[in-house]
């Protein structure tokens, strides 16, 4: 297992000064927003991804993922999303996502995580998810091709968010470059375990994205030890399916003390290594 952290919790810094108090930090890898103000595709020019990777390799880092959930360039944390009833809403989030497969070949990343189709809003659950499979059909022959898997990531009140029906999903398009993103306290706010998440869905797991949350399961991000989740089960439970990948700490909401979550994380989180 290797430890990462995304770049989504120093919003308030460039992409460059996050990928390096991120090394500095002691982590192996980073995961990177694909968004503003990080690495929004068509903002990352030939030069600076040139820069960013040669950045990378000095400071000894893989990058674990590319964070294609949220779209605040041009939309909000869903929006636009797979799902919205007006097609052309949909082409915008599908033509983000190539853009971002392009993003993950050219940084040497493996996966990219994606929203689990959006906010269902007034839509039938069946409409939503033919319109979230049409969308990953259109792009997965150009993901395999460039060798990178898109990950659906369950969320709470998205129209995926428990594991059993991701896997479902996954199973009905049986794609080798479709998996999930195992947001670990995802699950635990929807009421599963999160330890029994990872054993029952180990052969569809391709990242984990680690942070805690309070014992009322409301979906707010905690840095690693401050909420109510069983981390040495969740730790057996790694060691228990052979997990050999990036676990990724997402702390977002720590936008103003990024550099202190990073640490304290890190330090938490070295008890299990």
């Amino acid at each position: 297992m290797k430890l990462a952290f995304s770049t989504n919790a120093f919003k308030k810094v460039s992409l460059e000064q996050a990928v390096d108090e991120i090394g500095r930090t002691g982590y192996a890898g980073v995961e990177i927003m694909a968004d503003v103000p990080h690495a929004y595709p068509p903002h990352m020019s030939e030069q600076r991804l040139t820069a960013l990777k040669q950045q990378i390799v000095k400071l000894k880092l893989g990058v674990s993922n590319i964070n294609a959930f949220t779209l605040f360039a041009i939309g909000d944390t869903y929006n636009p999303t797979w799902i919205d009833p007006d097609p052309d809403v949909r082409r915008r989030r599908i033509k983000h996502t190539a853009d971002c497969i392009r993003l993950a070949q050219s940084l040497g990343a493996k996966t990219i995580s994606l929203e689990p189709g959006g906010p269902l809003a007034s839509m039938s659950a069946q409409t939503a998810l033919e319109h979230y499979q049409r969308g990953l059909l259109e792009l997965l022959p150009v993901a395999q091709a460039a060798g990178v898997v898109l990950l659906v990531e369950p969320e709470p009140g998205l129209l995926i968010e428990k594991s059993r029906p991701c896997v479902e999903f996954l199973e009905k398009i049986s794609h080798p470059n479709l998996r999930m993103n195992c947001d670990l306290g995802h699950f635990f706010c929807v009421h599963e375990n999160p330890a029994q998440v990872l054993l029952d869905c180990r052969d569809w797991i391709s990242h984990v994205h680690l942070e805690d949350i309070g014992a009322n399961r409301v979906h707010q991000h905690l840095i690693p030890g401050h909420g109510a989740m069983a981390w040495p089960e969740i730790f057996d439970a790694l060691n228990r399916i052979g997990y050999d990948g990036w676990l990724t700490v997402e702390l977002y909401p720590y936008e103003s003390t990024a550099q202190q979550a990073a640490r304290e994380a890190f330090e938490f989180l070295q008890r299990f290594f």
